[in-house]
């Protein structure tokens, strides 16, 4: 079910490429990002009223490291956000979005550094053939 999920969220994410590109043809990079980050959170919200997220909800019931690296999470994605944005109005919609996905490569590392995820030849050759592929892409 998870790689079903995984599959939806990368065509979801590549529309945002695709549309966000179309959409800041006339419109500030930021400001789009504030006006995409409102409705993303109306539509986040009615989705938690919608599959009954906020009953018994208790903000006081999580820990602080909980909260801790949600915020910092919350501030990773906002920075990310402005960046690829401001980078599409830039830049040509590909080559950003396949600069944007060396996030993977990123956090297969971070992931054996910080959580102790193993590190195989598997994941290693994906990183260095995501990483080969990248480079391909954006020099044309």
């Amino acid at each position: 079910m998870w790689m079903l999920l995984a599959a939806g969220s990368a065509v979801a994410a590549a529309f945002v490429a695709i549309f966000g590109k179309i959409g800041l043809k006339e419109i500030d990079p930021t400001l789009a990002t504030i006006v995409r980050g409102v409705i993303m959170a109306v539509i986040l919200v009615i989705s938690g009223f919608l599959f009954g997220k906020w009953n018994g909800f208790d903000p006081a019931s999580w820990g602080g490291k909980a909260w801790l690296f949600i915020v910092l999470a919350a501030l990773a994605g906002a920075a990310s956000w402005i960046l690829y944005f401001m980078a599409l109005k830039a830049g040509p919609a590909g080559a950003v979005a396949v600069i944007d996905k060396l996030s993977v490569v990123i956090v297969i590392i971070a992931a054996a550094i910080f959580l102790g995820e193993a590190l195989t030849w598997k994941s290693m050759l994906g990183v260095v053939l995501t990483v080969i592929g990248t480079v391909l892409i954006v020099l044309k």
